[in-house]
C-alpha cells in the first residue's frame, strides 16, 4: 500500500510537468500565505480605526462642562494669578446671607490697605489685570461662567480607556505633548525634585496635569511605579485623582486632576495672599478635609497607605476650599500585621516625626505628625522652622508647647485672621495638634480620632464632664473597696465575730 502511495504522489502531473506532492506542498504554502495577508490586513484597519478615534474631528469632540472651565489660571508664575476671559460670579450669589460671615476669604484692597466685608463684581482690564475700584475697597471674584450646580464630568469622558491595570487611561506621549503644547515652559505649574508639572488640555477640553518624571538612575521608575500602586485604584474626594499614565522607552509621565486654586503654603505665606487671608473656619476647612483623606488612607484600605511626606505645599485646594492631597512620590504601602518598616529618611525638614528622622522606622503615627505641623501650621501662620526668629521660637513646636505651658495661648494665633476664633475651636485646634505632635508615636491617636476631635464641639471635654467621671470614677472605686472589705470579713470569721461585739458594746 505504500508503495501503491508513493508511486501514486510520484506522477507527474499537467502544471509544468509537476509530480503531484510538489503540487500539494505549493497549495498548501499559497493558502497560508493567504491566511497571513488576510490577517495582516485586518489588524491594520483595526489600528486605522483606532487611529481615527483618536483624532476626532471637531465636530465629534464632546461638549465641555462649563463647570471644567471654572476658573483658568496663568501658570507661567504662582506669583501671577489672574482670572481670563468668562464672567464673575460674586460671593454673596453663591451664598446664602447668613452664610456670608462666615466667608472663606477675607479680602483687602491693594490700593488702599483698608479692609471691607463686601464682595463686588470685578471687571478685567487690559492684559489680565485685575481691578476692584470700581466696585468700592475690598473685593473678591469667583470666576464661574455659571451659577447653576453642574456636576462635572470625569475629565477622561470622550477618551478611550487603553489601561490594561483596569483605571485610568494609557496616554501616548504625543498626546501629552499636544495637551502642554509641547512642554512649553509657559505651561509649567510646579517644579520639584523628582519632576516638573505643567497645566494640559486633553483633546475634550478638560484641563490636566501631567507630571513629567526626571529619568534620575531609575528614580523616575521607582516614583512611578510607587505612585500608580498608591493611589491608581483610590478615590477619594480629599485626594488628587491620578487620571493616567504615559509609558514610552524612558519617559514616564503622570496625569492628574487640575486643581487650581493654589496650595495651603501659598494661602499661608505665598503668591495667594495677595487675594486676602484665609479665615479660621476656611482653615479648619481645609485640615479636616486633610485629616479625612488620611484616615481614609491609614484605615480604609488595604495595604494602608503612608504618604511620608504631608507638608503645607502637598495639599492643594480647590474653588470650594476643599483640600486635596498630592504627591504620592514617597508614599510606602504597609501591609495587614506590619506595625512599621526600615526605610531610608525621606520627607521635608520641620515635618518629619522625630522616630522616623532617628531610626528610620516608618508608621502611619509618622504622618499623624506632620498632620499636626500642619495644623500648628495654620492656627499660627508660622512656617515649622523659621530661621529669622529668636532662638527660643525657631521651632515652631518647641514655641507653641512652651506657649501652651505659660497659659498664653491667645497669642498663638495668625494675626491676619480678622475674626478671631472663640476660646473653645481654638483650645480644640491646639490640645489636638498638640497630641499629634507627641514624641511618643504610641501616644499619638488615630487619623479617625483626629476627625472626630475637629469634628466635634464637646472636645476638649468641659470641665463639667469631667467632674461628673472623675465623681463616677470615685464612685466606682469606693464600691470596689466595700465590696473587698466584705471579702475579706467573709474570709477571716475573726473579724466578722469582733465586728459584732464593737457593734454590741
Amino acid at each position: 500500500m505504500a508503495t501503491d502511495l508513493n508511486t501514486g504522489l510520484s506522477k507527474k502531473t499537467f502544471v509544468f510537468g509537476l509530480k503531484v506532492w510538489v503540487l500539494m506542498g505549493i497549495i498548501v504554502g499559497l493558502f497560508i500565505v493567504v491566511i497571513l495577508v488576510l490577517l495582516s490586513f485586518c489588524l491594520t484597519s483595526r489600528k486605522k480605526s483606532k487611529r481615527g478615534n483618536d483624532m476626532l474631528p471637531l465636530s465629534q469632540i464632546p461638549a465641555v462642562s462649563e463647570e471644567i472651565k471654572e476658573i483658568k489660571v496663568d501658570q507661567a508664575s504662582a506669583n501671577h494669578y489672574f482670572p481670563q476671559d468668562g464672567a464673575f460670579l460674586t460671593l454673596s450669589d453663591k451664598f446664602p446671607d447668613k452664610e456670608l460671615e462666615k466667608v472663606l476669604i477675607h479680602s483687602k484692597n491693594g490700593d488702599n490697605g483698608s479692609q471691607s466685608g463686601s464682595f463686588n463684581n470685578v471687571e478685567q482690564e487690559g492684559a489680565g489685570s485685575q481691578s476692584g475700584e470700581e466696585g468700592g475697597a475690598g473685593t473678591l471674584s469667583v470666576h464661574r461662567p455659571s451659577s447653576r450646580p453642574i456636576t462635572a464630568p470625569s475629565p477622561l469622558s470622550g477618551l478611550p480607556e487603553f489601561s490594561h491595570l483596569g483605571w485610568g487611561h494609557w496616554f501616548t506621549l504625543r498626546d501629552l505633548d499636544r495637551a502642554t503644547n509641547r512642554f512649553s515652559k509657559e505651561n509649567i505649574i510646579g517644579e520639584g525634585g523628582y519632576g516638573t508639572v505643567f497645566r494640559g488640555q486633553l483633546i475634550n477640553g478638560s484641563p490636566v496635569a501631567v507630571k513629567k518624571l526626571f529619568n534620575n538612575l531609575g528614580q523616575a521608575e521607582k516614583e512611578f511605579r510607587v505612585e500608580v500602586e498608591a493611589i491608581g485604584h483610590v478615590r477619594h474626594k480629599n485626594l488628587v485623582r491620578l487620571l493616567g499614565y504615559c509609558v514610552e522607552g524612558t519617559e514616564r509621565l503622570l496625569v492628574y486632576e487640575y486643581v487650581n486654586n493654589g496650595n495651603l503654603e501659598q494661602w499661608l505665606h505665598g503668591a495667594m495672599r495677595q487675594h486676602g487671608f484665609l479665615t479660621w473656619e476656611a482653615r479648619m476647612k481645609i485640615l479636616l478635609g486633610t485629616a479625612k483623606a488620611l484616615a481614609y488612607l491609614h484605615e480604609a484600605i488595604e495595604p494602608k497607605v503612608v504618604h511620608r511626606d504631608i507638608k503645607s505645599s502637598n495639599i492643594l485646594i480647590d474653588d470650594d476650599f476643599n483640600a486635596k492631597i498630592s504627591d504620592f512620590g514617597l508614599a510606602k504601602l504597609l501591609c495587614a500585621g506590619t506595625s512599621y518598616i526600615t526605610t531610608r529618611i525621606m520627607g521635608t525638614f520641620g515635618y518629619v516625626a522625630p522616630e522616623y528622622a532617628n531610626s528610620g522606622l516608618l508608621n502611619e503615627k509618622s504622618d499623624v505628625y506632620s498632620f499636626g505641623v500642619v495644623l500648628l501650621e495654620a492656627i499660627t501662620g508660622r512656617d515649622p522652622v523659621d530661621y529669622g526668629r529668636p532662638q527660643h521660637e525657631v521651632n515652631l513646636v518647641d514655641w507653641l508647647k512652651l506657649m501652651v505651658g505659660s497659659r498664653r495661648s491667645e497669642e498663638v494665633v495668625d494675626p491676619n485672621i480678622e475674626a478671631r476664633p472663640s476660646t473653645s475651636a481654638l483650645k480644640r485646634a491646639l490640645l489636638t495638634a498638640l497630641r499629634c505632635v507627641d514624641p511618643d508615636g504610641d501616644k499619638r491617636p488615630k487619623m479617625s480620632q483626629v476627625v472626630r476631635m475637629l469634628e466635634s464641639e464637646e472636645y476638649p471635654i468641659p470641665r463639667e464632664d469631667r467632674r461628673r467621671r472623675r465623681s463616677q470614677a470615685g464612685n466606682a472605686e469606693q464600691d470596689s473597696q466595700r465590696e473587698n472589705s466584705e471579702m475579706d470579713r467573709n474570709d477571716n470569721p475573726d473579724l466578722r465575730s469582733n465586728g459584732r461585739r464593737n457593734h454590741w458594746a
